[in-house]
């Protein structure tokens, strides 16, 4: 059967042999068991409904061992045997070439090179889900290759519950991830409704099929360590960088040290995605002996070097040996995936991966405790540093919300603000965000290397002409993101489909996407796929990440992301999402995505100037209303360019009369 004709199949009517559980494969840790005999028997019923009755007697053993065994179902059985990748467009079945545009999407990020864990279903973040079983991908694409431009696919966490009546210019999908009643949006809550097959944490990206590989991170952590450094006023050559995870997202961080100039330590626990990024590129060395670290990293800094090293252990005993040693770290973080700290995303230290691993699956309650012992021995050994002049920032992981519910010192003089600023506060909001600056990103459908090389040319030459009469308060994000653009190609950055990311504002990025689109119109590329990371101006509201910079007591409210979402499905959006969770965690934000496809139309044209337009002027607007001068100057500017919009500014109150 070709390829074609499996995805046109769909679930298969005869079931395909049980499949070997592949040891070579980074997968997901256990689940924790949290189902009642009752709710057992009902996580059975929910999977069978996806097959036809004659096969429920072979498949219920079979699903209740994985759900015992893993504390999930994933239905390996119905994994397909072909390779999971990213395909050139024109290789997928189907009617709509939207539709096989997102098919693409998906499969990219379900690629081996690309998945944290790809039989799982899981593209980053330990938990960041594309689907949770194989059954809702099969059906999925199946109906992606039946639909046409007057139908919309609905997405309810990973399970598609149909093609819908629709109109062309509405978005061809709908994707909604953890959507679920505030009252029960807890760690547990996620485990029972994830166990149970309802409900999924779709990440940001993940869920939303817009992830493009570590890339995407590397332009944002290079931008972040840029900007730390310049905000400690240090060159970063011959300074260290030290911070912890290499998985989906973290991976990215030793690469964006080296383009940045500087020595980056990263430590990570697990040996098969410590192995991963190393053959990747994305590190230049492993280090397994502390006092070898040492050594590395001293000689480092005596030869200024730009070197990344992984230390394959745990980023405390990092910490904790560099203040023994008078290492002095000049810029620390953590991104270990504390959204997601009991079940794998953050590992005790003094204890063995594998031991850990059990003890996740078989006796939660004291991996919690440990997990907790080694957050506050963590944050004492950032302590100490700081004290000797680190400059420390909260990488909007959750580490610091995570470290001050496990009684780490964390906690600033007035108990109700954390010690140490996120990344957001201090670098990423008021420099790039409140401007408009955020991760604009696209995908060449061709899968050629020289369609990317082509756009790479026409978008750093739409930000050189931009440069020319940008405002000097926009001209370091302008220039940051030309020298990133220009040196793209020599970074190898592309891991999985040929796509690319870069800082732009509305501007920008609409001015980028019309030259795509001309370009398409004229045959000299093929199409293109723009879309954008959750983590950006208007897109997500985190009250610990995103949002941290919104001072006026509204960094709780949600109306941002979902007016966002609402906006760009009926501006243009070829796919839109929301998800619950995100990076930060399940019930701490809500985000939404969308995903554009440029065919060359001047329907297309039209489109992406209302959408982007809006995608990001959302934000900035609310950025405004709390009074973030940078947001009030970027959202004026918007007017003046746009005699249609007209957004409410506010009064700046004079604080000598309080």
């Amino acid at each position: 059967m070709t390829f074609q004709e499996q995805i046109q199949q769909g679930i298969p009517s005869i079931l395909p042999p049980k499949a070997v559980y592949d040891l070579a494969i980074n997968h997901a840790p256990k689940r924790k068991a949290i189902l009642s005999a009752e709710e057992k028997k009902l996580a059975l019923k929910n999977a069978l409904r996806y097959f036809e009755p004659q096969h429920h007697a072979e498949l219920i053993t079979e699903f209740s061992e994985e759900l015992e065994k893993y504390g999930r179902i994933y239905m390996y059985r119905f994994r397909p045997d072909y390779r999971m990748y990213a395909r050139p467009i024109s290789e997928y079945p189907g009617k709509s070439e939207q539709a096989k545009a997102i098919m693409l999407m998906i499969q990219n990020n379900l690629d081996y090179a690309v998945a944290q864990h790809p039989h799982e279903l899981i593209t980053y973040g330990g938990n960041g889900a594309v689907f949770q079983n194989w059954a809702q991908y099969l059906l999925t694409m199946q109906y992606l290759s039946e639909m046409t431009n007057e139908q919309t696919l609905t997405m309810y966490s990973g399970h598609p519950m149909g093609l819908f009546p629709s109109h062309a210019e509405a978005p061809r999908v709908v994707v909604t991830n953890g959507m679920v009643i505030p009252n029960y949006s807890k760690p547990d809550d996620w485990e029972k409704m994830n166990a149970l097959g309802v409900s999924q944490y779709g990440q940001m990206t993940a869920g939303s099929y817009m992830y493009i590989g570590p890339q995407g991170i590397v332009h944002g952590t290079t931008i972040t360590v840029l900007n730390g450094f310049r905000k400690i006023k240090l060159n970063p050559e011959g300074n260290l960088f030290v911070t912890s995870g290499l998985g989906g997202m973290s991976g990215a961080q030793p690469k964006a040290g080296n383009i940045a100039g500087c020595i980056t330590v990263c430590a990570e626990v697990n040996p098969k995605i410590t192995k991963i990024r190393h053959e990747q590129g994305w590190i230049n060395e492993i280090v397994e002996d502390l006092d070898e670290l040492v050594k590395r990293v001293s000689l480092a800094k005596a030869n200024k070097e730009v070197v990344s090293i992984a230390y394959l252990g745990n980023v405390v005993d990092v910490w904790e040996k560099f203040d023994q040693e008078n290492i002095k770290i000049d810029l620390g973080s953590d991104q270990t995936s504390l959204h997601n700290p009991w079940a794998g995303g953050y590992y005790p230290v003094g204890i063995t991966f594998e031991a850990a691993n059990e003890m996740m699956a078989n006796n939660p309650e004291l991996f919690k405790e440990k997990v907790q012992e080694t957050l506050r021995r963590h944050a004492d050994a950032i302590n100490k540093h700081t004290a000797k002049g680190t400059y420390f920032f909260d990488y909007g992981n959750a580490f610091l919300l995570e470290a001050s519910r496990a009684g780490a010192q964390v906690m600033a003089e007035n108990n109700i603000d954390f010690k140490y600023p996120s990344y957001v506060q201090d670098i990423m909001g008021p420099m790039c965000f409140d401007y408009g600056f955020g991760p604009f990103r696209w995908v060449c459908t061709s899968g050629k290397p020289e369609d990317l090389q082509k756009t790479d040319a026409i978008a750093s030459q739409v930000l050189e002409e931009m440069a020319k009469t940008a405002p000097d308060e926009i001209q370091q994000q302008m220039q940051d993101n030309i020298k990133w653009i220009k040196g793209a190609q020599e970074n190898k950055l592309v891991v999985g489909s040929q796509a690319r990311i870069l800082y732009a504002d509305a501007e920008g990025r609409i001015k980028i996407a019309e030259a795509f689109n001309q370009a398409i119109a004229k045959g000299e590329i093929g199409l293109v796929v723009l879309g954008r990371d959750h983590h950006d101006v208007s897109g997500t509201d985190s009250p610990y990440r995103e949002t941290s910079n919104i001072y006026d007591g509204s960094r709780y409210t949600a109306d941002m992301a979902i007016q966002n979402v609402i906006g760009d499905s009926f501006r243009g959006a070829t796919w839109v999402s929301i998800h619950n969770g995100g990076g930060v965690g399940w019930g701490e934000v809500i985000n939404g995505g969308f995903g554009m496809v440029l065919d060359g139309s001047k329907e297309a044209s039209k489109r992406l100037a209302s959408m982007l337009f809006w995608d990001v002027n959302n934000g900035i607007s609310r950025r405004s209303w709390a009074r973030n001068d940078e947001a009030i100057f970027a959202i004026k500017r918007a007017m003046d360019t746009q005699p249609l919009l007209k957004v409410t500014i506010p009064n700046i109150v004079d604080e000598k009369l309080f």
